[in-house]
């Protein structure tokens, strides 16, 4: 490990793997830091070397990332896996925990390619053991070929849940039932956007395709479903809910989760990157130019972490901030990149042009948004919703301030699991928008770190 790179991208997914190849391709020194043990992201997770006796039940979509992953190996990058990025400054100066050892090193550009975090989902009883998110049901068949004994629920909505729903199919689960809660009326609201949609008309064919399998197979679904409750005493042992305005209760040890993914920008907004609230993606992105460069010079970011693209579009993301990186370190010129660009431009814009029907599909219901009061809201610290709404009839104008109050966003978790629901139970509450009311800031640590690794610092810079 050096001092300085040229080059250093954070994330080994789609976007970060393109961009760091694209930049390399061009006689770029590039490494490459990734918090998994191997590369492939969310999306493409254990591609390689996946424990499944036939892969393909995931899906062509998820072995198509096999090449991708197999090119980046033989890439020659300097790449870093089970190392995760703890500090991270607007001078480009970074802190790694690698194999226990704490590092501090600096480049020249940075590529903060760490993709999307599942939205928090908080319903009462959503605490319990039994209860996990839908990625998190997703990773233990990746990386582990785990699969549910007897059975599952899934509830919240969007093409992931969809796609876990299929996923559990073909590997032979047991579907209890599926509990959508999009709210009545979405789809006519979103066919405005389905003339642009029809770009990508191969993603609306799968969608259809999966919905189709899982109707095929029998699985009980509820439309607009709406009180979803976990119930369980010590652990999950049933969910109750509203559907067609009936209640209705389904006994089962499992429930996942889901109501959509959103930008991980915890290292983004760490680096002092300028963050703007995007209403139709009800989420923060950062601020980029149409390289992906950010408000901090030499900082980019690409792929889902910058706005929810998809992998497809990710990767694209990833090879248009590559090829900019291989112009400023002066590889190639204007010319050059901008004709490059333009095929990638293209095709970028006709995975794109699904986003706008799929964002206007899945909206989240508002009282998802902002739960009820018994609703657990941050987990680390225990504080319920109630606890939120109380601070912000004190005076409290935002998150932050509540801090001082509750401690939500204080725990271990730096608030990703309750930063976005805090902001919009004061959006709620105050009747303005998210923007308005702003989020958690972020200070290191980033990821848990002890004092005697602190203590133990390697500054690499100082050689």
């Amino acid at each position: 490990m050096k001092a300085d790179y040229p080059l250093l991208v954070i994330g080994a997914g789609p976007a970060g793997m393109a961009a760091a190849q694209t930049a390399a391709e061009y006689g770029v020194e590039v490494a490459v830091i990734d918090q998994q043990a191997q590369p492939g992201g969310q999306i493409y997770r254990n591609v390689d070397s996946s424990l499944l006796n036939d892969p393909s039940i995931l899906g062509k979509d998820y072995t198509f990332g096999k090449p991708l992953v197999q090119a980046f190996r033989r890439a020659g990058l300097d790449y870093h896996a089970a190392t995760s990025v703890w500090y991270l400054d607007k001078n480009r100066r970074l802190g790694i925990l690698k194999q226990g050892e704490n590092y501090q090193l600096s480049a020249r550009k940075i590529v903060i390619a760490t993709g999307a975090q599942e939205r928090p989902m908080p319903v009462p009883g959503w605490q319990l053991p039994g209860v996990m998110t839908a990625g998190a049901g997703q990773i233990l068949l990746k990386s582990a070929a785990l699969v549910p004994r007897d059975g599952v629920v899934l509830a919240g909505n969007g093409p992931l849940m969809l796609l876990v729903a299929w996923q559990y199919l073909q590997a032979g689960v047991r579907l209890r039932a599926l509990l959508d809660t999009t709210p009545r009326g979405t789809l006519f609201k979103a066919l405005r956007h389905l003339p642009k949609a029809l770009g990508a008309s191969d993603y609306l064919w799968r969608g259809l395709r999966l919905m189709a399998s899982i109707r095929h197979a029998g699985v009980p679904a509820y439309k607009a479903v709406s009180d979803l409750r976990a119930i369980g005493d010590g652990c999950l042992q049933a969910v109750s809910f509203n559907a067609a305005g009936k209640s209705q209760r389904i006994e089962t040890e499992l429930l996942l989760l889901h109501q959509g993914i959103f930008p991980a920008l915890h290292i983004t907004q760490a680096a002092g990157c300028d963050i703007r609230w995007n209403e139709a993606q009800q989420c923060w992105r950062p601020a980029l130019d149409a390289w992906g460069e950010s408000s901090r010079a030499g900082i980019f970011v690409a792929g889902d972490g910058a706005g929810i693209v998809g992998a497809r579009a990710a990767s694209l993301d990833g090879q248009l901030a590559g090829l900019q990186l291989a112009h400023q370190l002066g590889r190639i010129t204007a010319v050059e990149r901008d004709r490059l660009a333009q095929p990638i431009r293209k095709a970028a814009d006709r995975h794109r042009s699904i986003r706008p029907f799929l964002d206007a599909c899945y909206p989240v219901a508002d009282a998802l948004l902002a739960p009820p009061d018994d609703t657990l809201v941050c987990r680390c610290e225990e504080i319920d919703a109630a606890d939120v709404r109380a601070v912000v009839r004190l005076g409290c104008v935002g998150p932050n301030q509540a801090k001082a109050f509750l401690r939500c966003g204080m725990g271990p978790c730096q608030g990703r699991f309750c930063g976005s629901t805090v902001e919009q139970i004061f959006a709620h509450e105050r009747g303005v928008s998210v923007s308005d009311v702003g989020r958690f800031s972020v200070r290191p640590p980033l990821q848990p770190i002890t004092l005697g690794q602190l203590a133990g610092i390697q500054d690499l810079t100082e050689d």
